[in-house]
C-alpha cells in the first residue's frame, strides 16, 4: 500500500469520526438555525478539513490531490452533514486566493480561513441573474487607491457568516467598457450589509443570505488578480467548482441508492419484497448502472484536474451528467419508499430535497447544455 493511500485512508476515518462526534449530534439545531454554529468551523479547522491543498505555512494541509476533497464531501454526505458551506469555503481558497492571491494576501487571510477562525464566501449571482456575466449590475469605480462598490448579491451561500466575500464586480477597463474584476470584501467594512439567512427548500443549515453595497469602500489592495480580469478568474475557477458538485451529485446516488436497495430488501407488499417486483428490480438496476458508470467518468474528471487538463467543456459535462442523474435518482427513490419517504424525519425525503438545487447553482443545467453545444461548433 502506497504511502498516498495510506494517508488518504487515515483522512477518510478522521472526517467520518469528526462529523459523527462533532457534526451529527448539532446538525438538527443548525438546520433549525438556518446557519452553522461558528465554534464548528474552528474545530473543523483543528482537524485540518479547511483549506485542503493550502500550503502548511499558511496552516493547510497541503494536499494537492483532489481526492482529499473528493474523500471530505463523501464523508459529508454519508454523515447527513450540510454539504454546500465547506465545498464554497475551501473553493473559494484553493481557487483563488491561494492560486491568484499576492504572497501579501495569503499571509494575511489564508491562515484565518484554513484556521475556521473566518469563513469565506464568493458572490457573483445578483437579483436580476447570475448565468451571465456580463449582465451583472454591481459596481466599482476606482477612486484614490480604492473602489466605491454599489450594488447587490442574492442567494450567496455563506453570505451570513462570511468575514470575506469574493464578490464580482464590474470595473471600467482601460477600453472604458466596463469588464469583470474580483475584489474581497470583508464583514465590518462601511456599507457592506449581510442578510438574514433566507428559508430555502432544502440545505437547510447552509446559511444563504442576500448582500448589500453601499458606497463600500474597499482598497486595490484586496482585488484579486488584475483588474478587469475576473471573468478569465472565473473560467480558471469553473472546472473545480462544477467538480466539488459532481462529487457530492455522484456521493448523494450513491446514499440514496444504498438505503432503497436495504428498503426494497425488507418492505413488503401482497406477500413479497417490493425489490422483486420487476418494474422495481429494473428501475434500480438502471439506475445503479448508470450512477456506477458516472462515478468513473468523474474518477476520470478527477484525474484530468490533479494533471490540469481538466477543460472546462468536460467540467460542464461531468456537472450536467451526475446533477441530472441524482435528481432522477432522488426521485425514483423516494417514489419506492411511497409515503414513509416524504415524512419530514425521512433522510431519503431530505436528501431528495438537497438534490433539487443541484441542477440551479454552480451554473443550470441548460447553461451547461448551451456551452457543451457551443463546444461541438453548435
Amino acid at each position: 500500500m502506497t504511502q498516498l493511500l495510506k494517508d488518504m485512508i487515515e483522512f477518510r476515518q478522521r472526517c467520518r469520526i469528526f462529523f459523527e462526534d462533532e457534526a451529527v449530534p448539532f446538525h438538527e439545531k443548525w438546520e433549525r438555525d438556518a446557519v452553522v454554529d461558528r465554534e464548528f468551523w474552528i474545530r473543523a479547522g483543528q482537524q485540518g478539513l479547511l483549506g485542503i491543498g493550502v500550503d502548511s505555512k499558511y496552516g493547510g494541509g497541503g494536499q494537492k490531490d483532489y481526492r482529499y476533497a473528493l474523500i471530505l464531501t463523501e464523508e459529508l454526505i454519508r454523515a447527513g452533514v450540510t454539504a454546500p458551506i465547506f465545498i464554497s469555503h475551501n473553493d473559494v481558497i484553493a481557487s483563488y486566493i491561494s492560486q491568484l492571491g499576492t504572497d501579501e494576501q495569503k499571509e494575511r487571510w489564508l491562515p484565518d480561513l484554513c484556521s475556521g477562525r473566518k469563513i469565506a464566501a464568493v458572490a457573483v449571482t445578483e437579483p436580476t441573474g447570475g448565468s451571465d456575466s456580463n449582465g451583472l449590475l454591481t459596481k466599482a469605480e476606482a477612486i484614490d487607491g480604492a473602489y466605491l462598490v454599489n450594488g447587490e448579491k442574492a442567494f450567496i451561500t455563506n453570505g451570513f457568516n462570511a468575514d470575506l466575500v469574493l464578490t464580482a464586480v464590474k470595473t471600467e477597463s482601460e477600453s472604458r467598457r466596463p469588464a469583470l474584476s474580483l475584489l474581497v470584501i470583508e464583514r465590518g467594512t462601511e456599507g457592506f450589509m449581510q442578510g438574514e439567512p433566507l428559508e430555502k427548500l432544502g440545505w437547510h443549515a447552509s446559511d444563504t443570505s442576500h448582500l448589500s453595497f453601499e458606497n463600500c469602500l474597499v482598497s486595490k489592495s484586496n482585488r484579486i488578480g488584475e483588474e478587469s480580469m475576473g471573468g478569465y478568474y472565473f473560467m480558471l475557477g469553473m472546472p473545480r467548482e462544477r467538480l466539488s458538485i459532481s462529487t457530492v451529485a455522484i456521493s448523494t446516488a450513491e446514499r440514496l441508492l444504498a438505503i432503497t436497495l436495504e428498503y426494497a430488501k425488507t418492505r413488503e407488499a401482497f406477500g413479497q419484497p417490493i425489490g422483486s417486483f420487476q418494474v422495481n428490480r429494473f428501475t434500480l438496476a438502471k439506475l445503479d448502472t448508470r450512477v456506477k458508470v458516472a462515478r468513473v467518468y468523474l474518477e476520470q474528471c478527477i484525474d484530468q484536474f490533479n494533471d490540469g487538463r481538466l477543460s472546462m467543456v468536460d467540467a460542464a459535462r461531468v456537472k450536467w451528467l451526475t446533477t441530472e442523474l441524482q435528481v432522477e435518482v432522488a426521485d425514483c427513490c423516494l417514489q419506492l419508499h411511497g409515503a414513509q419517504g416524504y415524512m419530514r424525519n425521512s433522510e431519503i425525503g431530505r436528501l431528495w430535497t438537497n438534490s433539487r438545487v443541484q441542477t440551479i447553482y454552480g451554473g443550470t443545467s441548460e447553461i451547461m447544455l448551451e456551452f457543451i453545444g457551443k463546444s461541438l461548433g453548435l
